[in-house]
């Protein structure tokens, strides 16, 4: 994987984007001069229309990320990756008539954009029936050793059998700890020397995978396996690296307190959220007034009750705020203001209110939030105070995810489908402690581009 702004990108999944990006731009061209010759007007250098042919790539591209074209499924199923790439084809264009009318230079004729875009669907679809296997297959994959094998261990076995993954275990070492439960792993004393071991295999990566690490770190065994050039990661770290989340059964204290990340250098980049939220929050609000007033009275029309309700939140350094939302349960929905999970297909909610929680229409009136300053357009999703005490009781590091400004939506929202329980809080929190510890500004980017996909394909929306 490569890291990007603190964030991990796997290697084919670059390597696919650069194709991709290449494609595209020579697509423009073909069309461009396909045109050209149609109507018999002269070809000019391609460097007189660089603008438009970037424009064109740009576009389609950041539709591809945003509909999750790169995604794990995309790499194992042609059917999957051809529907992505038709709705991200289809935002595409939508994004490139909004750019040609704001500004003209970079205006495609309608007739290059036609063939532009078929002739960059053929060759997208092309690329991925001929090379999504092998992108998804075992040749970008790293080959890691891991020392252990206990349950930690077998963890790391099982997420390996998972479809997408990015590493292949090329064997395991069992270190004398007790409790173990790998078949075939290799005894350390049968191994005469280990780093030997580990080239013969030919690993990359070697992962510390021990029950107890107490005096117990082959110390002079690390060192010889990473001076030969081998990596050497902490189970912690290689799963939130493989995950991109916090594994909170392998974490600790100590950990989270040494690793990198929660850097409180990151005043420009507060800076610039800050910017983006008061811009976006206003131009938003703009847009979206007719939806949300519409919405409003298609609420009042459905049920007695006001149309929108005010909740109190737990938000930055646990303090409460109140969020505004369009109603979607009835008036009568919570006892007393006692709080309540949401349940899959949950009563309470009123017709109006399932499809504008698909949609996630009921959310927009926190933008004014946002604009206000107790809320951000990503970051965790501020919970209720009920909730929060009873999280924090029985999560280990729940307070930790109240570090950060909450969001509208987040890395959780994008990654696990909606949650009402506390495993499932457990899992998004994973989730959310991963974004606190790896914030930036491209993350950011890239949640709110993904939110779009969760938009399209609601998964688990309650």
């Amino acid at each position: 994987m490569v890291r990007l702004f603190k964030h991990y990108v796997p290697y084919a999944v670059l390597l696919l984007g650069f194709v991709d990006a290449i494609l595209l731009i020579c697509a423009a061209e073909i069309g461009w001069v396909v045109r050209a010759r149609q109507i018999g007007m002269e070809v000019e250098p391609i460097s007189t229309r660089i603008a438009q042919l970037v424009t064109f790539a740009a576009s389609l591209q950041i539709a591809l990320i945003a509909v999750g074209a790169y995604g794990v499924a995309s790499f194992l199923s042609l059917r999957f990756a051809a529907a992505r790439l038709a709705v991200a084809f289809s935002l595409g264009v939508i994004f490139l008539s909004l750019i040609f009318f704001l500004v003209p230079a970079l205006t495609f004729w309608r007739s290059n954009l036609l063939y532009a875009t078929v002739i960059a669907a053929v060759l997208l679809v092309t690329v991925r029936a001929v090379l999504g296997r092998a992108f998804g297959g075992d040749t970008f994959k790293r080959r890691i050793i891991v020392l252990g094998a206990g349950r930690r261990a077998a963890r790391i076995r099982a997420l390996s059998e998972q479809p997408g993954i990015n590493f292949v275990v090329a064997g395991f070492v069992a270190m004398g700890e007790p409790g173990a439960v790998i078949d075939g792993a290799i005894p350390r004393e049968d191994i005469p020397n280990l780093s030997a071991h580990i080239v013969d295999h030919n690993a990359s990566e070697v992962v510390l995978a021990l029950e107890e690490r107490r005096n117990a770190l082959p110390l002079k065994d690390l060192l010889r396996v990473r001076t030969t050039g081998v990596q050497v990661s902490e189970i912690s770290s290689f799963l939130e690296r493989e995950t991109g989340r916090i594994d909170l059964n392998s974490v600790n204290p100590s950990w989270l307190i040494f690793s990198d990340g929660f850097a409180s250098g990151r005043m420009l980049s507060s800076v610039f959220k800050r910017a983006f939220d008061i811009v976006a929050s206003l131009i938003l609000l703009t847009i979206t007034l007719p939806v949300i007033l519409l919405t409003a009275l298609a609420i009042k029309a459905e049920s007695r009750g006001p149309a929108f309700y005010r909740q109190r939140r737990v938000g930055l350094y646990n303090q409460d705020f109140d969020i505004l939302k369009l109603r979607s349960m009835r008036q009568d929905a919570e006892v007393a203001g006692e709080a309540v999970w949401a349940a899959e297909q949950d009563p309470r909610i009123t017709r109006i209110g399932r499809l504008i929680r698909k949609v996630r229409i009921d959310e927009l009136p926190q933008t004014w939030t946002v604009l206000r300053g107790e809320m951000s357009f990503v970051g965790p999703r501020p919970e209720r105070p009920q909730f929060v005490d009873q999280l924090e009781e029985q999560l280990p590091y729940y307070a930790e995810r109240h570090m950060v400004k909450p969001g509208i939506t987040g890395w959780a929202q994008i990654n696990y489908p909606y949650g009402a329980s506390i495993d499932d809080a457990r899992h998004k929190l994973e989730y959310d402690l991963y974004y606190a510890k790896n914030y930036s500004p491209f993350l950011d980017m890239l949640i709110l581009l993904q939110t779009l996909r969760v938009v399209i394909w609601p998964g688990g929306a309650r």
